[in-house]
């Protein structure tokens, strides 16, 4: 019994000494990899991360001021048509019997969005009904000279709100009563969807004196 006692004792005594210097090896080297990697991390440059889209600086806005209501805001030029129409901010009866009128909701010319410009078809726009897809559109405001291509044509009902919304890119949406001919209040609108494909911020809009 006590050489059993004492063969175990052996064994356990064995066992203890060969568990604890296995784990003293591991420890030991865990940690002498950790102080290497420490050196090398300490020697190595740090990398610079890329900046955040919230650090990128925007680029300047078009318009340092928004217009007033009823001011002269600058030109629309129709090649097609070879006329040149003075642009009012604003569509009420005011703006729209001076000229084309720049619908307060809507982007300025030149600014991303939908930019809404609209006319009396017996006054300014009389001949808009030649004026159709692919034919340019040029305004000209204090910020520069914007130039856009019509795209789509449409003829919607007058009530319908569709060409005031929101687009993802530079728009120029000009409309007129339709039919042209037609004798009272017209039904409908005729409806110009343009996008803008130039710009050229060297030439300015300055009302002339005199």
């Amino acid at each position: 019994m006590t050489r059993l006692l004492l063969s175990v004792s052996i064994l356990l005594f064995v066992g203890g000494l060969w568990f604890t210097t296995t784990n003293a090896f591991t420890f030991i080297k865990g940690y002498g990899l950790y102080k290497v990697n420490e050196v090398k991390r300490e020697t190595v440059a740090p990398v610079e991360q890329p900046a955040s889209e919230d650090t990128i600086e925007e680029s300047d806005p078009l318009y340092t001021e928004r217009p007033k209501q009823g001011e002269l805001i600058g030109e629309l030029y129709i090649p097609r048509l070879q006329a040149t129409l003075p642009i009012y901010h604003g569509t009420d009866e005011d703006e729209l019997e001076r000229g084309v009128g720049h619908f307060l909701g809507s982007v300025l010319p030149g600014e991303p969005d939908n930019s809404v410009l609209s006319g009396h078809r017996d006054t300014v726009f009389r001949k808009l009904g030649q004026v159709g897809e692919q034919d340019e559109l040029i305004v000209t405001t204090t910020a520069g000279k914007f130039t856009y291509k019509i795209n789509k044509v449409r003829i919607v009902d007058e009530d319908d709100r569709t060409v005031i919304v929101p687009k993802p890119r530079a728009t120029l949406t000009v409309t007129t009563c339709y039919p042209f001919q037609f004798v009272g209040s017209a039904p409908e609108r005729y409806v110009l969807i343009a996008h803008l494909v130039k710009s050229d911020l060297s030439v300015k809009f300055g009302p002339q004196v005199g």
